[in-house]
């Protein structure tokens, strides 16, 4: 039995891209299946059906069960959002990063979050409220709550010297995510936080996110004023 060169699945899919952008592969054409092209490149069948779905999702090829994977006939750009860590971004704009713990409390989950996570109103979840600082500066104010039935050692965490998101990152990543963007005006609470006065206008990001299908956690992040998303495709 030969043994698979360590071949990334990066390499497949780039080279798949490639043939399909040069027209090697036109629209509508039948690519190879997984098991060809695993032999093509010397690979294992995991890796080339995970080269595909990236292509599948930048929107590239359409994947049919049973039909195989086809070139699309109008291939769609996707645009790409890229999620540091909080304190990555703050480092990548040459600022010093500050974390400050503002509230830790395990709490029945609220109706509105029983609701958004589809858990039991009595569930035990973690909340947790910190800022995060540019210069000494507010950056982001965070809220989340952490279903502690998915995560259960995150009842214990230590959360002082890292945000939640870091801990969750290392501890337990999250395989499912749905995000949401939304333009909000300051009340009093806000706007102390945060630095500013009440009505400024922020960007507030929303994510849920599920770890093997069970509900993991929602959190709510409200950057400040002048804060800026930028993607690419």
């Amino acid at each position: 039995m030969t043994a698979h060169k360590r071949i990334s699945f990066q390499v497949v899919r780039d080279e798949v891209k490639r043939r399909i952008e040069s027209r090697i592969w036109p629209q509508g054409s039948l690519l190879p299946t997984e098991t060809q092209l695993a032999e093509e490149f010397n690979c294992a069948r995991a890796t080339v059906n995970r080269a595909l779905r990236e292509l599948a999702e930048q929107g590239f090829v359409e994947r049919k069960r049973k039909s195989g994977t086809r070139v699309k006939k109008e291939p769609s750009k996707h645009a790409k959002l890229e999620f540091s860590l909080t304190r990555q971004a703050v480092e990548n704009q040459n600022s010093t990063y500050r974390y400050a713990l503002v509230e830790r409390s395990i709490v029945p989950s609220p109706g509105w979050l029983a609701s958004q996570l589809s858990v039991s109103p009595q569930a035990r979840v973690l909340h947790v409220i910190c800022m995060h600082y540019a210069d000494n500066r507010p950056f982001q104010l965070e809220e989340r709550w952490i279903n502690i039935e998915t995560v259960p050692e995150v009842e214990h965490a230590d959360l002082n010297a890292h945000g939640p998101h870091e801990w969750l990152l290392n501890a337990a990543p999250f395989t499912e995510a749905e995000i949401a963007f939304c333009a909000v005006s300051a009340d009093g609470r806000l706007a102390e936080f945060m630095g500013t006065t009440a009505g400024t206008s922020m960007i507030q990001l929303e994510r849920t996110t599920w770890k093997d299908g069970e509900p993991m956690a929602f959190a709510r992040m409200t950057h400040h004023p002048g804060y800026c998303i930028r993607t690419k495709y």
